[in-house]
């Protein structure tokens, strides 16, 4: 098989095991007793990316290859994640979930295990192309590319899978695949973590097809500090670098909200007095709907030099930080039927504005700023910022926001959600003000 087809399958099935459950999971977890605890959840996700993705990065640097470890964090967090569907599926369908705790531990071991295997797998990418003679420039996009598309396609399948219970054993269960309401959609029940847990095993299992990754002697000493990239917090010296870094955090606060909370609030429509509100296409196909932001994220990623040319770094921030106003507004002033619909629509569209324009040109932005010795751990330090520091943060007020104006009602997450949608938009269009007026790029950053 053409290496690069290789890649492109190993990045399909890396994210295809995380869309399987990230945008989907609230639905579940309210159903289980946990509704309150959707916050943490994707909390969580943040705060092992302030130390895992680091700390495999040092393993995969001395003593594993990379794409072996990409393996076996997969055969863990696989294993881990069938550990939460085990659970799951003793206390049954629509039921609380008596081992809360341990149901905890597990989706919190097997985060920890599969956040770092995002930087595994770009490793993994680009040491094999890089030993094989390819241009990483030309040709890595394609292969990360096909990583959105299997979180897309994983994202479909567990809106339109659905088991059915024909007797209380396993035995008895059979499935389908449809588009008719049903109380056991995958997305709204444990079944979604079973497959993420399969695709992760299915990928450990692919992993140790790979081409070898040979590890590399380092002569040169290196100190504890520098193996933990803390080298790069000098960065903070300068004006200019603490400023990004400051509001890459506020940014990263946006992150998670729209993961942990849109498919809940779109559901949540299923619960409406008004029939034609709940037997709606978008209330019953939340996660179907949401996929559309992940499509408008692909290609935004293809849009971003364009903009970069013409309207400079600063410029292109700003379009991220005000698409996140929109992307939350849209959703406060939606609803699934006709007309409103197309608000959720547009609220999905921008969100690949919202996430890319920041995300990409931000990395890019770093790579310009830093000296060579430090651009991996300022990276690293971006990426920390973002979706550790920042998204632990948002994620953690968002959901004490939405505990505030909504409760879970006949299995629904209910209340006001367009004062909770405004809520965040209005802490987006205030960081986007401040941003424009303090963050001064040099003039060299037009036409990256």
């Amino acid at each position: 098989m053409n290496l690069k087809i290789r890649l492109a399958l190993m990045n399909f099935l890396e994210f295809a095991v995380w869309g399987a459950y990230l945008t989907c999971m609230g639905n579940y977890l309210g159903a289980a007793g946990l509704g309150d605890k959707i916050a943490w959840f994707y909390a969580i996700q943040g705060i092992v990316s302030l130390f895992m993705p680091t700390l495999m990065g040092i393993v995969a640097d001395r003593y594993i290859q990379p794409q072996r470890l990409l393996g076996l964090c997969h055969l863990m967090a696989g294993t881990f994640m069938f550990g939460c569907w085990w659970l799951g599926k003793e206390a049954g369908v629509g039921q609380e979930l008596t081992e809360k705790s341990t149901f905890i531990l597990l989706y919190t071991l097997s985060v920890a295990f599969y956040m770092p295997t995002i930087a595994l797998a770009n490793t993994t990418a680009f040491t094999i192309l890089k030993n094989n003679g390819y241009d990483t420039v030309k040709d890595f996009p394609p292969i990360r590319v096909l990583g959105t598309v299997g979180f897309i396609v994983t994202m479909w399948f567990v809106n339109c899978a659905v088991w059915l219970v024909e007797s209380s054993s396993w035995d008895g269960i059979t499935f389908t695949l449809t588009f008719a309401e049903n109380p056991h959609k995958f997305q709204y029940t444990y079944m979604q973590f079973f497959v993420s847990g399969l695709l992760s095993i299915i990928l450990f299992l692919y992993c140790f097809t790979l081409p070898e990754c040979k590890l590399t002697k380092k002569d040169q000493k290196v100190s504890l500090a520098e193996s933990f990239g803390l080298n790069a917090f000098k960065l903070f010296k300068t004006r200019k670098m603490a400023l990004f870094f400051i509001f890459s955090a506020l940014l990263g606060m946006c992150l998670q909200v729209t993961n942990g909370y849109a498919g809940p609030f779109i559901t949540s429509f299923k619960g409406s007095t008004d029939p034609v509100v709940a037997s709606s296409f978008a209330a019953n196909n939340a996660t179907l709907l949401t996929s559309i932001s992940q499509i408008s994220e692909a290609l935004c990623i293809l849009m971003i030099p364009f903009f970069l040319k013409r309207y400079g770094i600063k410029i292109v921030m700003l379009m991220s930080l005000f698409a996140w106003v929109f992307r939350f507004g849209f959703f406060g002033i939606g609803d699934p039927t006709m007309p409103g619909v197309l608000f959720f629509i547009l609220s999905c569209i921008v969100y690949g504005v919202a996430f890319d324009f920041f995300n990409v040109s931000g990395g890019i932005f770093v790579d310009q700023e830093c000296e060579p010795s430090v651009k991996a751990s300022a990276q690293g330090l971006f990426m920390m910022m973002t979706n550790g520091v920042g998204a632990t943060v948002g994620t953690l007020v968002a959901g004490e926001i939405v505990n505030h104006y909504c409760s879970w009602q006949d299995g629904f997450l209910q209340g006001d959600w367009t004062t909770c949608w405004f809520i965040f938009a209005t802490f987006a269009i205030v960081v986007g003000v401040m941003f424009a007026l303090v963050f001064k790029p040099d003039q060299k950053e037009r036409g990256v």
